[in-house]
């Protein structure tokens, strides 16, 4: 590690040595879920039953530009986004590994401020960093896996096992990102002051983990719910969660036939922001929401008798429609074309 009398210069050097030493200052190396942590070749984690496993990318200029993301933004949503994964599936936590790749105009106030958002969401739910790799890169490349364990035995929900006549809700807000991600692409920084919520909902998304171990709980003891998050925005995704993809329909098994859906989304849900945003461009504020993309919001259905007790457990819960049979998706009474919303591969990024 550079020493503390060096110059400026030389102590916001990185090394590979330096950067452990940093890590270590931001995540406990012992976790009572860890039989053997860092700094051996792999980790041994004490799973004492099923685990949950999710990874993601997250690289700049295609999910996160420096130039308005803090870095403790950047920490924060890089790990965020892997946590919505598990809230998704009804798990709790546990832990993660984190590979880094860092160009060399990155430096040690960066990487600090970057390790301290990325712990800060650790911390609120009892995480441990189990290892990972570093490398250098010509831009910033974050790659996390994480685990989490069941609510309940056996307690893991799926996107699968929707029936017609289920009602179809959400947890968490649509649309607020994509605004975010529009006005700070526009303006930087300064947009958050006249966009305070979409840009938050952009650079610090808050993953529905409480929400997810309830409904996970919920199903238990009855048919579970089904369940996933919205990260490609609700017009992509509801057919994911219906067993389409795209144009291709998938047939159900249990109902004899594609499932489709019924929703309504008045203009009154909407968040303010996202019908300012809508209008100042000349758009209709339903579809610039059901475009969406990062929300994190999880989206899912459950037998019409268990809503009353999810909407008095579960704050933010709202419902949104019913599912159908015919496979085809109606939003306030329109056919939508599901092969719109975002793909990796067909739209610009950020």
């Amino acid at each position: 590690m550079v020493a503390l009398h060096a110059s400026p210069a030389e102590r916001h050097k990185l090394s590979e040595d330096g950067i452990l030493v940093m890590l270590n200052r931001h995540f406990p190396a012992t976790h009572a879920s860890l039989l053997l942590g860092r700094g051996d070749d792999c980790a041994v984690v004490d799973g004492k039953g099923p685990l949950a496993v999710s990874s993601d990318i997250f690289l700049e200029d295609v999910h996160f530009r420096r130039r308005y993301f803090m870095p403790e933004e950047v920490g924060y949503k890089a790990l965020a986004v892997n946590i919505s994964d598990l809230a998704a599936c009804g798990a709790r936590p546990k832990g993660f590994e984190l590979c880094l790749g860092l160009p060399e105009n990155v430096d040690a106030t960066w990487l600090e401020a970057f390790f301290s958002g990325m712990a800060e969401l650790a911390k609120r739910y009892n995480m441990v960093l189990a290892g990972g790799d570093l490398s250098r890169s010509p831009t910033v490349h974050i790659a996390i896996s994480v685990w989490g364990e069941p609510a309940v035995r056996d307690g893991f929900l799926v996107r699968g096992g929707s029936m017609p006549g289920d009602v179809i809700f959400v947890v968490g807000k649509l649309g607020l990102a994509r605004v975010g991600l529009h006005v700070l692409e526009d303006s930087g920084r300064e947009a958050t002051k006249d966009w305070p919520d979409a840009c938050a909902a952009h650079l610090r998304p808050e993953p529905q983990v409480d929400a997810g171990l309830m409904l996970a709980r919920a199903g238990f003891n009855a048919r579970p719910p089904a369940l996933m998050d919205i990260s490609d925005g609700l017009i992509r995704d509801l057919p994911r969660l219906l067993g389409l993809s795209g144009g291709l329909r998938a047939t159900g098994q249990a109902h004899g036939g594609s499932l489709g859906a019924e929703i309504v989304l008045a203009r009154g849900q909407l968040h303010p922001e996202v019908i300012r945003h809508a209008v100042n461009l000349g758009r209709d504020p339903v579809r610039e929401t059901l475009l969406g993309g990062e929300d994190y919001a999880l989206l899912g259905s459950c037998a019409p008798d268990m809503l009353p007790s999810l909407n008095a457990a579960i704050p933010g819960l709202f419902s949104l429609g019913v599912v159908t049979t015919g496979g085809n998706i109606l939003c306030n009474n329109e056919v939508l074309d599901v092969s719109s919303g975002f793909d990796h591969f067909n739209n610009g990024h950020v």
